[in-house]
């Protein structure tokens, strides 16, 4: 077996649980226990709870949002002195010190401001998103405290690509994170999971699935490839599928801890599979223009769908933000894997506030606490933390950390090990060797859905290299050999797309 100490790496300073606030619907009974159990969770202050009485809806209306939380809040913070105000050079007040860094919206506080829609299509010589008054609740309250602040359009966000924790930035905004989701239940799982993780580590695959809808935008395609490479250079297994559709109805993910697609209307794919469920503590987010247009029906949109099958964390748009104005994956996993807090991570990667955006999980969060090797030690990652502690020691040397991972891997029976290794070298395009790896890595798996994923591997290089006979002969073969198995749905599904079936002669007209 692989055993070694790992360096210890050097990380942010996490945020003070003094400098966190946490806002919650004084009307719900659920809203306050889910505050009371969060605040105990990450110790803090119990006298840092603010209950508002609002409306129980995901909707509230401008003037409600002005009259009944933002104004409201602004005097809970003069009340209780969280902040300094002063004027600004326009003359307008503005925070200039804040002892509140981070505010935590819980489940029963609205997610959405409801207004006026782009214009389409716009007025000439101005943007369509240019007389939009539609925002997320979130989004607004980042600048809680700024007076003057334009409803219109957005604002410039300051902590875009930042690098410095939001203590550090002394910025004159606060970072809003959600706690939110289908029910309270999945919230308070959010919560256990987020912190259970921290102690363990987030260890596990990262599936990324592309969308080539849209290659002219660099925050689609281009940014998953980059957090594909991250992951990989991690030690990270990554499964890439580059197809235009996203992945097929029940294809057999297993330990799926961090996920990244786009761009489709509603969940779908393998995470509507009735057995299927994230790793404890995942980061999973689908960049859709409405992944978070409602946070209850778990069929409807993204954001409810993940968190319902076990993720810990997402990013969505409460309203059409228009691509360029999205969360940067590509920054937002930067930040995570560089031990950063969730919501700090989220805010350093959307370029505006005062828009559509929202971050739902834990704000104080750390995923990749443990990319060192540290942490807790559970069964289930320890092949995962072998890739990991492998990849630190022999990442300039690709030839023998295979070498290496595949001698643990005979040792082990992994099949887990040689798929890392199959999809690695698929990575580099070492077609040969990757296919002895997935059919080496099939002797190795009992279950019958990850034997599966190794031939959908084959395929999907097949597919790559334009061999396209060889692809479909592959999924045929599939479909045969998995015909007893829900997800022989997979190789079906993919089949039907290279080579689709005639059309049926259609009656002819009366």
């Amino acid at each position: 077996m692989i055993c070694f100490c790992g360096a210890a790496l050097a990380v942010p300073t996490p945020p003070d649980p003094a400098s966190v606030a946490v806002l919650y619907n004084s009307s719900s009974a659920d809203s306050k226990a889910l505050a009371e159990f969060y605040a105990k969770a990450r110790n803090i202050p119990a006298d840092h709870l603010v209950g508002l009485e609002l409306p129980d809806s995901e909707e509230i209306s401008r003037k409600d949002f002005d009259d009944k939380l933002r104004n409201r809040l602004i005097r809970e913070y003069d009340r209780r002195e969280w902040w300094v105000r002063g004027r600004g050079a326009d003359g307008k007040l503005v925070p200039t010190e804040l002892k509140i860094r981070i505010l935590v919206c819980m489940r029963g506080v609205p997610s959405r401001v409801t207004g006026t829609g782009p214009a389409l299509p716009p007025p000439a010589g101005e943007q369509p998103f240019t007389r939009t008054t539609q925002a997320s609740v979130d989004s607004e309250l980042a600048l809680l405290g700024v007076e003057g602040v334009q409803v219109e359009a957005v604002v410039n966000n300051p902590y875009f690509k930042q690098e410095k924790t939001i203590a550090e930035a002394k910025l004159p905004m606060t970072l809003v994170g959600r706690i939110d989701g289908p029910t309270k239940e999945v919230c308070a799982r959010m919560i256990k999971d987020a912190v259970e993780a921290e102690n363990t580590g987030l260890w596990g695959m990262s599936v990324i699935d592309l969308s080539q809808m849209y290659p002219e935008h660099v925050e689609g395609d281009p940014a998953m490839e980059k957090v594909a490479k991250a992951h990989r250079d991690a030690g990270i297994p990554v499964i890439i599928d580059r197809n235009k559709e996203t992945l097929p109805l029940n294809y057999p993910l297993r330990d799926t801890a961090l996920y990244f697609g786009w761009y489709d209307w509603n969940i779908n794919g393998p995470f509507v599979n009735q057995p299927f469920k994230f790793k404890k503590g995942a980061v999973a987010a689908h960049l859709h223009s409405f992944s978070a247009g409602q946070l209850r029906d778990t069929t409807k949109n993204w954001c409810a769908g993940l968190l319902s099958k076990g993720a810990a964390a997402t990013l969505g748009n409460v309203y059409e933000p228009y691509l360029p104005l999205t969360h940067n994956f590509d920054i937002f996993n930067d930040r995570l894997m560089a031990g950063y807090t969730l919501v700090e991570a989220a805010y350093m990667s959307v370029p505006v506030l005062s828009w559509q955006n929202v971050v739902l999980g834990d704000p104080l969060y750390r995923p990749f606490l443990h990319l060192d090797g540290g942490g807790e030690k559970a069964d289930e990652d320890r092949d995962y933390r072998a890739l990991r502690l492998a990849n630190l020691r022999w990442k300039e040397d690709p030839k023998q950390l295979d070498a290496m991972l595949l001698d643990a891997a005979d040792r082990l029976k992994s099949g887990t090990l040689v798929e890392a290794v199959g999809l690695s070298r698929a990575a580099r395009k070492e077609e040969a060797l990757a296919t002895a790896d997935f059919r080496k890595a099939k002797l190795y798996f009992a279950d019958k859905p990850d034997r599966l994923r190794m031939d959908l591997h084959l395929a999907t290089m097949a597919r790559e290299a334009g061999k396209k006979s060889e692809a479909i002969d592959l999924l045929r073969g599939a479909r045969t050999l998995y015909a007893d198995i829900p997800e022989v749905i997979a190789p079906a599904t993919w089949a039907a797309i290279l080579e689709p079936p005639p059309a049926q002669p259609q009656p002819p007209k009366k």
